[in-house]
Formats: structure tokens, sequence, C-alpha cells
């Protein structure tokens, strides 16, 4: 943990090394004046030297100065540092994430990411300037403090060591009760933050199904659980007060009183026994400061191994060691893949898949539920990685290739369509950043999308909110469709992505992709026959097999499972969407 703080300094390790020095000097002053402070009352006062008076008072306004200025420094410093470290703890972590496939992201929740980007940083931020100040300040202090009062009256002194050995054994079992509740309280935070991720993105489901109260209840007993924790953190901690103000007022009183006994028998001057005083005070706060920055490290700690399993993470995709940078052409192979989410599973996903696709052809995916349809087409564009056998794309396993150099020639349209905050052109643009806005208008027409957007007042300006919820679901899959054109791909995959088009409109892009992109390999998921049926061939799928290759007639008569789901959606009457809804 220790090294991803040293790893995420960058820029601010010249601060954090001013930070701790400035406090140093605050302390040194602070030290000092008291001796001042004794000399006023022993040679001024006492002797009526009113000459030693100003000159000593001029010299601990001096001290105060310094001190002063140092303290400020110290704090903006420390600010400064700790501030840097977030921000880098966050770039780190977010560019991380970058980097992560499918199967890295699988293993944090989204909501336990947020955690990890905001909570625990913060927590960090936090204890880090607390242990850059008061870090530095409560152990110099303390130390300091024991000297000078060590030589001012030895015996004395034995009550501050007493009170520190006490303190120190006490703080040290808090803390170690305390620590076992932190660690479980950022968990409870993971499932507060899921709660509220959940509830929000899916608001529209909440109230058409009238849930409310339920989700209202769901967050409540999330921020419950997280109370209970942070209280039985809290009940433990509570202790240490009590204890420091109990030490803090005997100390007091036993060095007044054996002070007071030694000042008659003239061991001791009253402005020594001042200084005693003074520095007891000091001794005693620096201990209550150490025990808040041991609660601190202690709560960070927890938040710090959480980023830090993030740093940790390595991708399980990466470049080859000699990759390549183009790809040759839209041609498809499997050979023997079979494929495993978790790699510890009894059964594989896919099973000894076999394929060959022939560039520019379009290629129809069919299956049930569960049957491995987009787990198949993921495996293209290496978005996860085959557990055995390899997949080949232009002749070379995917494997081989640059990663961002396969990814802008297997253009993928997701099962679940996502849009950003922005306006539609910037959206588009996500396909290609140099897009102009006739390319951009070129591929809306392919998609059928430029149907709807040349009715918006502000047309390819229009603003499109967080996720595209001010479009509707068939409006955004046409969009999403037009930014994947928009790369020019060899490989275009739509993952179930005209489900929510009528089957007119369906018909027009499955046209305009037969006469505009008559080279790019087409391979689309679909739940309905009609969306498939004229492509050149069909794979069937069933269980993550593949159970069934050719074309819509061979299936009609060769294939059991083909057979049954056409009959089933034209009800043997003829498929109504069969000239693709047009009449």
């Amino acid at each position: 943990m220790i090294k991803t703080v040293k790893d995420n300094l960058n820029g601010f390790k010249l601060v954090s090394l001013l930070t701790p020095l400035a406090m140093i000097l605050e302390v040194i002053m602070e030290m000092i004046i008291p001796r001042y402070m004794a000399s006023i009352v022993d040679d001024g006062v006492a002797k009526g030297d009113m000459a030693h008076i100003y000159r000593m008072g001029i010299m601990m306004f001096v001290m105060a100065l310094i001190g002063l200025f140092a303290g400020i420094a110290g704090g903006a410093f420390g600010a400064r540092a700790s501030a840097g470290l977030a921000k880098n703890l966050r770039k780190s972590m977010y560019d991380r994430i970058q980097t992560f496939s499918f199967s890295n992201i699988d293993k944090f929740s989204s909501a336990g990411l947020v955690t990890r980007l905001t909570t625990d940083v913060t927590n960090v931020q936090n204890a880090y300037q607390m242990l850059l100040r008061m870090g530095t300040r409560a152990p110099f202090s303390l130390i300091f403090a024991m000297i000078m009062a060590f030589t001012i009256n030895a015996k004395i002194s034995l009550i501050y060591l007493g009170a520190v050995i006490l303190l120190s054994i006490f703080i040290a079992f808090i803390m170690s009760r305390a620590t076992k509740y932190f660690k479980q309280t950022f968990e409870k935070y993971d499932e507060l933050n899921a709660s509220v991720e959940e509830n929000v993105s899916a608001i529209r489901v909440v109230k058409a199904f009238v849930r409310e109260d339920y989700e209202n209840d769901k967050f409540t007993k999330a921020t419950k659980n997280l109370y209970n924790m942070f209280m039985n953190a809290e009940k433990t901690i509570i202790t240490n007060m009590p204890v420091m103000s109990a030490t803090v007022y005997t100390s007091i009183l036993l060095i007044s009183w054996i002070g007071a006994k030694m000042i008659v028998a003239g061991d001791l001057s009253t402005g020594n026994l001042m200084n005693l005083l003074t520095y007891c005070m000091n001794i005693l706060m620096s201990l209550m400061m150490l025990s808040m920055i041991f609660v601190m490290i202690t709560m960070s700690s927890a938040s710090l191994n959480r980023i830090s399993e993030v740093l940790r993470e390595e991708t399980d995709i990466k470049n080859s060691e000699a990759p390549i940078y183009e790809v040759r052409n839209g041609e498809i192979e499997f050979k023997s893949v079979s494929f495993s989410y978790n790699k510890n599973g009894e059964k594989p996903v896919l099973n000894n898949i076999n394929l060959k696709i022939n560039s520019g052809e379009t290629i129809g995916i069919i299956g049930g539920t569960g049957s491995s349809k987009t787990s198949l087409v993921n495996l293209i564009s290496r978005l996860y990685d085959v557990s055995e056998g390899s997949v080949m794309v232009g002749g070379a396993d995917v494997k081989n290739y640059d990663l961002e150099t396969l990814r802008d020639k297997v253009s993928v349209v997701l099962q679940k369509n996502v849009l950003f905050s922005g306006t539609i052109l910037e959206n588009l643009r996500w396909g290609d950043e140099n897009a102009s806005l006739e390319d951009c208008k070129r591929v809306c027409r392919m998609a059928c999308a430029d149907e709807f957007i040349e009715k918006l007042p502000d047309k390819y300006d229009t603003f499109i909110e967080q996720g595209g919820s001010n479009v509707s679901g068939g409006q955004r899959q046409r969009l999403c469709i037009a930014r994947a054109l928009l790369k020019k791909p060899k490989v275009l995959i739509l993952d179930d992505s005209t489900s929510a088009v009528d089957t007119a409109t369906d018909a027009k892009i499955r046209r305009a992709f037969a006469e505009e992109i008559p080279d790019t390999t087409k391979l689309i998921i679909a739940q309905r026959v009609s969306s498939i049926q004229s492509a050149d061939r069909i794979i069937v799928m069933d269980d993550g097999e593949v159970v069934g290759f050719g074309t819509h007639e061979e299936l009609l008569s060769g294939n059991e499972i083909y057979r049954d789901v056409y009959e089933s959606q034209t009800g043997g009457s003829g498929d109504f969407d069969e000239n693709g809804g047009a009449q």
C-alpha cells in the first residue's frame, strides 16, 4: 500500500517533503517559547528587570511569528500534497479501468468502483494530509517537550513518561478493536452505492411498478447497516477521549502538587513549574493527536487496500510483442473454440465451435435465450479471450492484432445500447472523431436514423441526455448502428440491435447494408427470423454449440430447431415480416 502512495505522488513530492519540515519548524518555535516565558518570570518579574522582560517579549513575538508562518505554510503544502495525491489516485484508477477487459470488469461491481474513486480516495486524502501535518507535529512535539522537561527536572518528568506509556498501550488496544469494523464498513458503502445506482438508473421501472416503498426499504436497510458499522467503530474509539482527559488532569494535578512542594523546598523555580505544565499539555495533546492519526490511518488503510486492488489488477487481454496493425479483410474463422467466463467453471459457455465465414458475407445468428450468441461474437473483437482454440480475422489470430486496430475494424453494436451526454453529432463521432457532417449524415441514412433526426428542432446538434434517456429505444439503436458504421469496419456485428425498431425499418437497414457496404462482413444476432432469413447463411445455436449453419432454405428442411422457431413466429401461415413489412 505504501508503494501505491509513492507511485502516485508525481508532481507533489516536493510539497510532501516541505510540509513536515514546516511542521517541525513550528514545533521548535513552540518548544522554545516556554523557556522565554520562564526567564521572564524568574529573571524579569522576580528581579524587577523591565529591560529583560522587553527583550524576552520581543524574542517570544519573533518566535511566535515564525511558528505562525511555518504552520500556515505547512497547512498550505499539506493541502496541496493530499489533493494532488487524490487527483493522481483517481486518474491512475480511471486509466487502469480503461485497460480492463470485460472479464476484469466483471470482478468489480460498478458501485464498488464508484466507491473506490470517491469515498475511498477521499479517506486516503484526509489521512495523508493528517499524516504529513499532525503525523510530523505530534511525535516531534512529544519528543521535544519530553527532552525539554527532563532538562528542567527529571523527577517530575517521570510523570510524563508514565502517562505516555499508559496512553500508548490503551491507544494500541483501542485501534486493534476498531480496525475490523472499518474494514467491513466500506463493503457496506458498496451496497449503499449499488442500491442508489440501481434505483436511479431504473427509476422509470420503479415508478411503473409502483415499487417506491420497496426501494425505500432496501435503501433504508443499506444505510442502517452502514450506520451500525460506524457506530460499532465509534463506540470503541469514543472511550479514547475520557481516558485521555483523565490522564491529562491527573498529570497536571501531580505536577502541580509535587512542583509546589519543590518550590517551597527551593528545588524548583516558579517559572520552571510553568514551563513543566506547558510541556505537560504539549505532550498529552500530542498523544491525543496521535490517537486521531491512528484512527484515520485505520480507516484509510482499508480504503487504500481497495484502491490498490484496482491498481494491481492486470488486464488479461494485452497486445502481443509484435502486433499486426492491419486487418486484411473481414474473413472470420473459429477453430475448435471453447470459452468459459469462469476459468474454474465445470461447463464451458461455448464448446468446440468450428466456423468459417467469408469476407463480405451477411451471417444471421439465432438461438434461444442463454444459447451464447453474444458470447460467440464477443470473441471476435477480443472483448474476451478464448479458453481453447483460436479466432481468426482476416487470416490472423485476433491475439496477434494490435487491440485498437482490431476493434477499429471489428465494429460492435452491443446488446445494451449506450449513448453519452452530448449532441447527436458528438455521439456519432465516437466512431470517427474526424468525421465530417456529411459523413455522419451518410451513415445515419444507412441506419435510418436521419428519419427522426431531421424532424428534431436542432437536428444533429440536439443534445442527448446521459444514457440517451431523451430518445426512444429504437432511435437509440439506430444512432448506435450509425456510430458503428462511421468506423468503416471490415466486420460489423449487430447484437440484437434492431429489436426495438419496426420491421419495415429493420428491412430498410438490411437493404442499405447490402447496397452500401457489400464488402463488410455482417453478423446479425436476432430473435426475429425475418431479420436474418435473407442472410447469406444462418448460424443456429443451442446451449453453447453450433447446431446448424446454412441458408434459410437449408435450415428449414434440415434443422429442427430453426424450423420450430420459424413456424412458431409465422404461425404456419407465412411470416407477415417476410417482405420486411412493406406491403
